[in-house]
């Protein structure tokens, strides 16, 4: 049976904040993702420290092993974020609604951590997809 995901309407400040208040799905594979995180980009290059550019990674990563597994980010309907520094928030924020240009937010929480398993980790996300 293939999957229905039905996207609640977020308020205004939801929307804002690029995250649906609930997504409800019926049918198909869930696809249950491990934390994501990147210390470097795709060409080897070191992103320690870099929230930006390990934010990217993380997706392009989270991306490839949905593909692997027949679906693509389009298909993740919730998301935790881990970051470890609450002034990175608003940047993210941006980062997700530029991933998700169709207004289909995924659920999500962002979390403020104090430590990562390896020095560099600046963010690591998690997420689970239904297709």
């Amino acid at each position: 049976m293939a999957a229905t995901i039905e996207y609640l309407e977020g308020t205004p400040f939801q929307k804002s904040r690029a995250f649906s208040p609930a997504v409800v799905t019926e049918g198909g594979r869930t696809i249950w993702l491990a934390g994501q995180t990147a210390t470097e980009d795709a060409a080897g290059k070191d992103i320690s420290g870099d929230f930006a550019a390990q934010a990217r990674r993380c997706f392009e990563l989270m991306d490839a092993t949905l593909r692997r597994a027949g679906a693509s980010l389009a298909s993740l309907v919730t998301m935790t974020v881990f970051i470890n520094d609450p002034r990175h928030g608003d940047s993210f924020v941006q980062m997700r609604a530029e991933v998700f240009k169709d207004g289909r937010f995924p659920a999500s929480a962002l979390i403020t951590v104090s430590h990562f398993a390896r020095p560099g980790i600046v963010i690591e996300i998690q997420g689970i997809a239904v297709v």
